[in-house]
Order: structure tokens, then C-alpha cells, then sequence
């Protein structure tokens, strides 16, 4: 169970709050405005932003004191995180050696989370040859490898049209039923939250409330909501 136990963020005057809890397995959306803090959240959970408040715990550990590489979370950001001078299997082997020191049992992980996510052969290319959709494919494989309990996504199919989007979604939800993750997604557009999350939490006005049953949250939406939605 991953607890937001009375988490206070300050950041240059901004302020955020969230004090609730979500299951291992979960899927999870976040939505709200522009600049609520939905990406303030996720870095809260990840390491990369240190509450002022409160504490950040995973199965009754708590996550606060850890820094980013040592929480059990895995993050796919807009960008995709690839760095443009490493082979995709490198890219890849990252996540399993920081100074990829790699086995051949690992080269072997490596290239059947390639084909998983539908990359088989491209291992030796550079991110610069892969289309968007093939880089999101990257990115997930490299979650695949990590295996991490909580998966956080950052927008990172943004940039998609929308059947693509739909595609890379689907994958999400592949990989994380066989790694049982809990995942939560920050989105601007409801039809993803609907298709893909069974809850949703909604962050404005500095909360980050608790997570919500979708349908009923799109049903009966607080003010907030329909300010953001413009209806």
C-alpha cells in the first residue's frame, strides 16, 4: 500500500497537500489544471522533491529519507528519458547496472523485453531513429526490466495521436498486471482517466484529494473539476 501520510509540499510559494492511500495493483489517474501540481505530486512520491510535511510510505516503509534510485518506483516522463548517444539496449541496461556492467543473462532480459513491447531487432539503434511511439515502447521496456511496485507516469504519451495513445495505454495496462504495480498517471483528458484508471484523484486549489471512483468522479463533479473541464 503506498501512504501519503500528511504530505506537505512547499515550492517557492506554491503549496500542495495530500494525506491519502492506494493499493498495490491500483490504477490510478491524476488530473486538474495546468500547473495544480499533478507533476509536483509524482515527484513527491518519486525523490525528486522533499515534502516540507509528512512522509511518503510504501507497505509501512517509509520513503522520505530515500533518494530517487533507491525507492521502489519507476517514472516515464514526457521525454522519455533516453539518452540520445546510447543504443536502445543500453538505454535498457540502465535500469538493471547504472555502469552497465552487463551479463549475458542480462543482454538476454534485455532483448525479450525488446521484443515484448514489439522493438525486437532495434536494440544497436539510437533513440534519434525511433519514431515517438517507438520511444514510448523503450521507455516501457525499461519499466518492464525494472519491475518496480509503483509505476509513475508523467504524461509520456502526450504527444500521441490518439490511437496510438490508445495503444501505449493498453501496453501500460499489459505490464503492469504481469508486475503487479500500482500506477499512477498524470492525464489532461478525461477519456484516458475513464478507459484506463478505476480511480482518480483530482489535484486544484493545492489539494491532491483522495483517489475517487472515476465514473462517479466525472458524474458528480466538484466545482474544480468542472472549472477545469469548462463544463
Amino acid at each position: 500500500m503506498l501512504r501519503l501520510d500528511s504530505l506537505h509540499v512547499v515550492i517557492d510559494g506554491f503549496e500542495l497537500r495530500a494525506d491519502w492511500q492506494a493499493e498495490a495493483g491500483e490504477r490510478i489517474a491524476v488530473i486538474g489544471p495546468s500547473g495544480g501540481g499533478k507533476s509536483t505530486l509524482l515527484m513527491t512520491i518519486a525523490g525528486f522533491i522533499a515534502p516540507a510535511e509528512g512522509r511518503v510510505l510504501w507497505r509501512g516503509e517509509d520513503l522520505t529519507p530515500l533518494p530517487p534510485g533507491r525507492r521502489p518506483v519507476s517514472v516515464l516522463f514526457q521525454d522519455q528519458n533516453l539518452f540520445p548517444h546510447l543504443s536502445l539496449r543500453q538505454n535498457l541496461g540502465l535500469g538493471i547496472s547504472p555502469a552497465l556492467r552487463l551479463g549475458r543473462e542480462d543482454r538476454a532480459r534485455i532483448d525479450e523485453a525488446l521484443e515484448r513491447v514489439g522493438l525486437g531487432g532495434l536494440g544497436t539503434a539510437l533513440p534519434g531513429r525511433l519514431s515517438g511511439g517507438q520511444q514510448g515502447r523503450a521507455a516501457l521496456a525499461r519499466a518492464l526490466l525494472r519491475a518496480r511496485p509503483i509505476l509513475l507516469l508523467d504524461e509520456p504519451f502526450a504527444a500521441l495521436g490518439p490511437a496510438l495513445k490508445a495503444e501505449m495505454l493498453a501496453l501500460v495496462e499489459e505490464i503492469a498486471t504481469d508486475t503487479g504495480a500500482l500506477v499512477l498517471m498524470v492525464t489532461h483528458d478525461p477519456a484516458d482517466a475513464r478507459s484506463f484508471a478505476d480511480r482518480t484523484v483530482l489535484v486544484a486549489d493545492g489539494r491532491a484529494d483522495a483517489p475517487r471512483p472515476t465514473a462517479g468522479l466525472f458524474a458528480d463533479r466538484p466545482p474544480a473539476l468542472r472549472d477545469y473541464l469548462g463544463c
